[in-house]
Formats: structure tokens, C-alpha cells, sequence
């Protein structure tokens, strides 16, 4: 083999070439003419080729000139790349604002069409008939602030110090979002010391230290990334750090791992960036919105049915998340009673992506975790789906409190809701749950109404609008209307069958996955950190029992 040996700076590129071709070794011409080794080191780069016995001298003023306009490329394109992420930040932020307006409650009624029809029960919701994931504008979005209550306010300089953290990865982040309890608190924070949060944060900015009162914890964030590989080749070489030992093995195979194995998110955690310990996912878009549109593994679309932060917003998801909260409420009623509290339907949304979730089985997680979610996080909660409450026609506020212009921001009082339980209504709700999520509940449905094959798949063509040139609205037809009639516990159960075995392999393949992609060491380090959480959690209860 060739050796290239690292020589002084000073060192022409001629004597390094003559150097490696006095030390060859005899091989096959064809092996020569196609043969190319690349020794990669932090110090310097080297190709060598093995076309002839002398290598063409360059002259040094054409390498300089050659090295000149690679960086210039390099420039530029970093240039257009921060226009654009800072372009989409500005809308981001545009759209906070409008989520912010006294219309909050009706802003995600959209205009009335001349187009109507007498049977459906959601004729206003047009847009979920043929939705459009190639659009790469928020204009094309399928009216004027659609989406917007998915952007929750928090503090303007935490929300700053986050942004800035995307900055400092020099590969494109096309869509990021913050969430968990290192953002949105889920318990009440005391004082903690300042060796506390050096613990955590080595050195946090007073914005991250007020927002996390007084409990300083590790910030989630989702990297929604274009191209898998690329991303993980520019951060490698940035941020070699970050990786466990299978960064070793190159781009090519994190993305492998990040992209066949599990829910297809790759995490770093335990990360320090800019004295800010974070712990990062990064998914592939398409990956992304189709788990938001469809429910294949409910990975992510389940932490998006909670308040989350979004940085970096993106119009294709924007469009997919609003089908992803739409789904989610639509799944709430069908497992809640005629009547119910706002408290009620958050909780068994948030519950949704802890029914299958295999942490949950071992003591690894807060049994409490759902009800502390919810409870220090109404406001939050109820800009995310009171929106949507408004636009459906088969659900209604009914509580006085409503009709005064700041109820939105009023948590004083919990709200009452009142579904309409007609079979057909209900019906249409079930033909409207997402795709993969819906074709289970109906294999499950099948097996209980004992319905042949065949007539089944004649079934399921007569009603099957999948198609984007069809017309045909996704309304329920007798198959539908049957499930939503069967016996309420009954379907309730169902349903929560449904979503454990929609969550149950995905979630267990990540966590494995986990090991590899974050390293023993820092697995065991989440390991025991989550143990520690759920022995806490009991506490409180034990100490109430020895009291009393």
C-alpha cells in the first residue's frame, strides 16, 4: 500500500507524490488505473492516484486558485442557506404572533366555500379531502393563518437562546422543535443552587435558568433534515463529539441505522452547546410528516399532540401536523363520554403516545407523567386545540365562560365540552382517522363482525377515496357507523388495542436503538436519571400515607 506521510507545510506536493511512488506496491494495471485511497485526518487530506509512475506537477499558483474558488462556492452557499433559514424563522415568528390575536379561539375556521355540501358533517374542513404535501410555500397553505395555533408563546429570550442553538450546526436544519419538561415544566421548581445547574448546564443563560424555574433539566429538540446521509457528513464533521462509536463508521451507516431501524429518529443526547445541555433527534421530512398524516408508528406525531415549540416552522409539515391534531382529537372523543371537562380530552390526548410505549411497563417512567403534563400546562394546551374544538361541527364548549373575549387565556376555570353522539356523525369521524392507524382498526373490526374477505375488500373499494383525483368526500358508510355504535367500553378498548400495537414495536426498537446510537455510557446515565424521576414521582404519596 501507498504511504502518505505528513510532511511539514513547506513540503511541495511533488516530493510527497515521489515519496508514495517509490514505496508502491506491484499491483494489476487495472487495479492502478481505478484504485483510489483517501486518508482522511484532522492535519491534512491526500489522493493519491495510481495512473502513471510521475504524477503531473500543478502549479502551486493554480492550487491556490482552485482552493480560492472552492471556498468561494463554500461561502456562498452558506450565505443563501442562512437567508433562507433566517427567511423561515421570520415567518415562524409571524405566525406566533398570529396564534397571539384576540380571533385565537376562530382562527383555524376557514372561509366559507361557494362549494357546500348537504351531507357533510365537516364541509368546512375542504382542505383534508385532497391535502397537498408538495408545497414549499406558506402561502400555498390552504388559508390565511392556518396552523398557527401550533406555535405556543413562551419567553421571547428563551425562545432566542433555543434559535440561537440551531445556529451552531452548520448542516441544514430544515424544521426544529423544542419540547419535554426542559421547556414546557411539568412540576413546580423550587431554588436550586449554583452547582444544581452547573450539574446540568455548565453555563446557562439566565433566560434558560428563569424558564426552567428552578429546575434545571436537559432541552429536547427534533431536527427535521432533507437528505439523511448529507446531514449526518456535515455534522460528523462538525460535531464527531456528539456521536457514540457508530459515528465511526461514517454517515453512511447512522443514517442507516437512523433510517431502518426503530421510528427512523436518530438521537444525541447528553450534548453541550454553548454551556446548554440539550439532547437532539433528527428525522428525515418525508419520514416526518408521513407518521403526522398517517400514524405508522405515532413515534412523533404523539409528541406533537403536545404543546411544542416550533423554531424553524415548514409549510409541507405545518399542513401534515394539523392532520396529526386534528386525528388526535377526533381519537379523544371517540374514547370520551357525551360530556366531559377540557382536563379530560387533554389527558387522553397527551395519554395517547404513553399507551404502547414500553417505559411505561418498567419503573422508568412517571406514573404521573400524563396528569402533570396537562395540569401545569392548560393555557398551552388549549391554544393548541381550542382552534380546532371551534372548527368541528359535532363539538361544542358549553360553559358561559366562553363568551367573554379572554377565555383563551383565563385558566381559572376548567371548561365543560359536549360531543353530538349521532352514529353518523361519529361514523365520519372514524373514516377520518389517518390511514395506517384506520386500515388496523378495521382488520380488528373485521375479525369481531366476522366479515368475510371478500366482501370486506368490496367493501372497502366502494368507500376507498384515497385517491387525489377523486372527489368523493370521506364520509363514513355502514361499516363506519357500525363501529362507532358498538358497545362504548367496547371501543374504547379497541381503539387503545389499536394504538398500543401502532406504538408497542416502534417504540421498543428505538429505545434499543438507543443504545447504540447514544453509547453505554450515556444510555445507563438516562437509565438511571429516569429511575430517579419515577422513585421521586412516589415520594409525595408515601409521605402522605406516613402522615396520615
Amino acid at each position: 500500500m501507498a504511504v502518505c506521510p505528513i510532511l511539514p507545510a513547506s513540503a511541495g506536493l511533488p516530493a510527497v507524490w515521489t515519496h508514495a511512488t517509490a514505496r508502491r506496491i506491484p499491483m494489476a494495471p487495472s487495479v492502478r488505473a481505478s484504485r483510489l485511497y483517501s486518508v482522511h485526518t484532522a492535519q491534512f487530506h491526500c489522493r493519491l492516484r495510481y495512473y502513471s509512475h510521475k504524477s503531473p506537477r500543478i502549479p502551486s499558483s493554480s492550487r491556490l486558485h482552485l482552493r480560492t474558488f472552492a471556498s468561494d462556492v463554500s461561502k456562498a452557499s452558506n450565505s443563501e442557506g442562512a437567508k433562507a433559514a433566517h427567511k423561515i424563522e421570520s415567518e415562524t415568528d409571524s405566525a406566533a404572533r398570529a396564534a397571539k390575536s384576540p380571533n385565537e379561539p376562530h382562527s383555524q375556521k376557514p372561509q366559507v366555500t361557494s362549494v357546500t355540501s348537504t351531507t357533510s358533517t365537516d364541509s368546512d374542513l375542504d382542505w383534508e379531502e385532497k391535502p397537498n404535501f408538495h408545497i414549499e410555500k406558506f402561502t400555498e397553505l390552504p388559508y390565511q393563518n392556518f396552523g398557527v395555533n401550533q406555535h405556543m408563546i413562551i419567553d421571547r429570550e428563551f425562545k432566542e437562546v433555543l434559535r440561537q442553538l440551531l445556529w451552531r450546526f452548520r448542516a441544514p436544519i430544515r424544521y426544529a422543535f423544542a419540547y419535554g419538561s426542559g421547556v414546557f415544566p411539568q412540576s413546580r421548581g423550587g431554588t436550586a443552587t449554583e452547582a444544581e445547574i452547573k450539574a446540568v448546564h455548565p453555563r446557562a443563560p439566565l433566560a434558560v435558568q428563569r424558564a426552567q424555574d428552578g429546575s434545571p433539566k436537559m432541552i429536547d429538540f427534533i431536527f427535521g433534515v432533507s437528505y439523511t446521509q448529507h446531514w449526518h457528513s456535515l455534522n460528523l464533521m462538525q460535531h464527531r463529539d456528539h456521536y457514540s462509536m457508530l459515528g465511526s463508521l461514517g454517515s453512511a451507516a447512522v443514517s442507516y441505522v437512523q433510517d431502518k431501524w426503530g421510528a427512523g429518529v436518530y438521537f444525541n443526547p447528553y450534548v453541550t452547546v454553548d454551556g446548554i445541555l440539550i439532547k437532539y433527534g433528527v428525522v428525515n421530512i418525508d419520514t416526518l410528516c408521513r407518521d403526522l398524516s398517517e400514524w405508522d408508528t405515532l413515534y412523533l406525531a404523539g409528541r406533537l399532540h403536545k404543546p411544542v415549540k416550533i423554531l424553524r416552522d415548514d409549510p409541507r409539515v405545518r399542513l401534515a401536523n394539523q392532520i396529526n391534531l386534528l386525528s388526535a382529537l377526533r381519537t379523544a372523543l371517540l374514547l370520551l363520554p357525551p360530556t366531559f371537562t377540557e382536563q379530560e380530552l387533554y389527558a387522553t390526548i397527551a395519554g395517547i403516545s404513553y399507551l404502547g410505549d414500553p417505559r411505561m411497563a418498567f419503573p422508568t417512567e412517571n406514573p404521573k407523567k400524563v396528569a402533570n403534563i396537562v395540569n401545569h400546562n392548560m393555557l398551552n394546551f388549549r391554544r393548541l386545540y381550542a382552534p380546532l374544538i371551534e372548527s368541528l361541527p359535532n363539538v361544542i364548549y358549553d360553559d358561559p365562560v366562553t363568551s367573554k373575549p379572554d377565555w383563551i387565556t383565563n385558566t381559572d376555570t376548567v371548561l365543560k365540552i359536549q360531543q353530538d353522539m349521532d352514529p353518523v356523525k361519529r361514523g365520519n369521524m372514524v373514516r377520518r382517522l389517518p390511514k395506517a392507524f384506520r386500515s388496523k382498526l378495521y382488520f380488528e373490526y373485521q375479525k369481531k363482525f366476522q366479515i368475510p374477505q371478500l366482501e370486506f375488500d368490496k367493501m372497502m373499494e366502494e368507500s376507498k377515496d384515497e385517491d387525489a383525483t377523486s372527489f368523493k368526500r370521506q364520509q363514513g358508510g355502514g361499516f363506519e357507523q357500525r363501529i362507532a355504535q358498538d358497545d362504548p367500553e367496547a371501543l374504547r378498548n379497541t381503539i387503545r388495542d389499536v394504538i398500543k400495537k401502532t406504538i408497542n414495536w416502534p417504540s421498543t426498537t428505538q429505545s434499543l436503538k438507543g443504545i447504540l446510537t447514544s453509547g453505554i455510557r450515556r444510555s445507563l446515565r438516562y437509565m438511571g436519571e429516569k429511575i430517579a424521576k419515577y422513585r421521586e414521582s412516589s415520594k409525595p404519596e408515601k409521605e402522605g400515607e406516613k402522615s396520615s
